[in-house]
């Protein structure tokens, strides 16, 4: 058996303007994952089993031409589907021989009780798939290739969002990212063998260091949020004008904390983390929709106190906040704090690939 994980992810900065082609954001993947277990069959059959959906199961086969197709349906497993198809697909057209395995998906980016944190589940969970089918067919995938069959995987099921969140989960650590022309890979995605050797235009993911004094809080407000509803109240509650500068705003913010991390100057980051939190919270105002919630808030405002720079973390509404502190400073007062705001801080770290 062959085993592989992915891990979640967090935006740090850049959140809604990152859905336009090349206007950038910056994540950091931790470690929360999900696992995927795979491993050759004889069989005819193969199972895709998931301990997140109560180990209900999915039966496939081979149809005429050779390709994967399932024996009965159940959305919870559309990713997973996806994934499957996509990369095995890749394996035969680059001349392997086809393989029939079982899969089972293990792990969840919750807390005990099955609550989201909004690390981004389905982007890990369709990455780790890509990794298991690929080390299976021993394809030996970079970082780069991961993402290109994850995103077209992840696009073939949700057809929309920035793919930010399968970017962190595909490279590990901190990276600049910006999402690609999706209609430019639309047009390509019959013809998976040109798409996976070419540059997508717009598209960049460049890993980041931090400097050596950064230190990354994170505090989740207990309650979930859905990225795809509040992302879909934008663009129905928008002004063209005002968006536009938006756009223009988030880019040269994002930019400047990435001369930040090049640099590897705290205090720039930290303005940086600010600054985003004023340009997100303009968006929320023009739009009407509840970005920066009441816990939310307090958790910023709790660590200015401190001398931190906070924000929302994704597209708000609830799930997490994230933090930037001088990692010299103590932070038990502040986290003390935040418990007794009904905020919980999440000691997790930064996960980097090997």
């Amino acid at each position: 058996m062959i085993s592989v994980k992915a891990p979640g992810k967090l935006y740090i900065a850049g959140e809604y303007a990152v859905v336009e082609n090349g206007i950038p954001a910056i994540i950091v993947a931790v470690d929360q994952y999900i696992t995927a277990n795979i491993c050759a069959t004889d069989k005819e059959l193969g199972i895709i089993k998931s301990k997140q959906f109560n180990d209900d199961e999915i039966v496939w086969k081979r149809n005429d031409q050779g390709f994967i197709t399932t024996c009965n349906d159940n959305s919870s497993f559309n990713y997973v589907i996806s994934a499957i198809k996509m990369t095995d697909k890749y394996a035969l057209l680059s001349g392997n021989a086809p393989k029939n395995f079982d899969i089972n998906i293990d792990g969840s980016l919750t807390n005990g009780n099955g609550k989201k944190y909004g690390l981004g589940s389905s982007a890990a969970v369709t990455v780790a798939t890509v990794k298991a089918v690929a080390a299976l067919y021993d394809l030996k995938l970079n970082s780069m290739e991961i993402f290109k069959l994850s995103a077209l995987s992840h696009l073939a099921v949700q057809g929309n969002g920035s793919l930010g969140d399968v970017a962190s989960s595909s490279f590990g650590g901190w990276i600049a990212f910006s999402s690609f022309d999706k209609k430019w890979v639309k047009m390509h995605e019959d013809d998976l063998l040109f798409l996976m050797s070419n540059n997508w235009p717009d598209l960049m993911i460049k890993p980041l260091t931090p400097p050596d004094n950064l230190r990354l809080l994170i505090g989740w407000t207990g309650t979930p949020a859905s990225t795809s509803n509040l992302l879909k109240n934008v663009k129905y509650n928008i002004d063209q004008s005002k968006y536009k500068n938006f756009l223009l705003e988030s880019r040269e913010c994002i930019h400047n904390m990435i001369k930040g991390f090049q640099n590897h100057n705290l205090n720039i980051i930290k303005s940086g983390i600010e600054k985003n939190r004023e340009i997100i919270n303009k968006l929320a105002q023009f739009t009407g929709i509840d970005i920066e919630t009441s816990k939310l808030k307090n958790l910023c405002d709790i660590a200015s106190q401190y001398d931190g720079a906070g924000k929302t973390s994704g597209a708000g509404g609830g799930d997490c906040g994230i933090v930037i502190i001088d990692c010299k400073k103590s932070v038990d007062d502040l986290e003390q704090e935040w418990k007794n705001n009904g905020i919980e801080p999440l000691h997790l770290k930064i996960h980097v690939d090997k």
